[in-house]
């Protein structure tokens, strides 16, 4: 039951975060995802296979954290009036529509707990299982996805955010060693201890919102 509802929301989750790369990218000037097909909701454009499908599937048997991705959205930062700055906006997109989806989650079960008299308790524990997975999935990756480590888009937030030779310096170092240490922070479990405690904050925040 766990494994039917996790997958379709960390699915769709991750589709989103994509498509939110490319429409804020599109906002600001860039097409090249708009006419790479890829300013779309369709999920078949976004997959990736081993992305989307095997790894998220084989960290959930395993018991490893939450981890996935889609297809990259393309992007061309020369198409934007600031490149390094602008780049990072984009950067910033993907994690702020997981941060989005979360709130939306929790903002529904409210009219749910406000409305609850006309629903069964049954289903009110069903919607609200689902949702609360909807909430937690879309935290931690929001929170997985702003570690400062290229490619991740929390490095290139930081990279538009520094000096321009620091940010070439912090780029490429990261360039050749980053996905390795990323994958070593999810192997090794190391992972889990730098971003359970920021999602527990967040989640927590968020829940009070069902107290108000």
């Amino acid at each position: 039951m766990e494994v039917i509802i996790f997958i379709p929301i960390l699915f769709l989750s991750i589709i989103l975060h994509e498509f939110a790369h490319g429409w804020v990218a599109y906002r600001m000037g860039d097409d090249t995802a708009y006419y790479a097909g890829r300013l779309t909701l369709n999920p078949l454009k976004h997959i990736d296979p081993v992305g989307t499908l095997v790894v998220p599937a084989m960290c959930y048997f395993l018991h490893f954290p939450l981890f996935g991705w889609a297809k990259p959205v393309p992007v061309n930062p020369m198409r934007f009036p600031r490149p390094r700055q602008d780049m990072g906006k984009v950067a910033a997109a993907g994690p702020a529509c997981n941060l989005l989806l979360a709130l939306i989650c929790v903002l529904v079960m409210k009219i749910f707990l406000l409305t609850q008299n006309h629903f069964t308790v049954q289903t009110l524990e069903q919607v609200f299982v689902f949702l609360q997975y909807g909430m937690f999935i879309n935290v931690f990756l929001a929170v997985f996805n702003l570690i400062p480590i290229p490619p991740l888009d929390g490095g290139r937030v930081v990279a538009a955010l520094l000096p321009m030779r620091t940010a070439f310096k912090y780029e490429l170092f990261f360039s050749r060693f980053g996905m390795w240490v990323v994958f070593a922070l999810i192997l090794t479990g190391a992972v889990q201890f730098l971003l359970l405690p920021p999602t527990r904050i967040i989640v927590g925040l968020l829940s009070k919102i069902l107290t108000l």
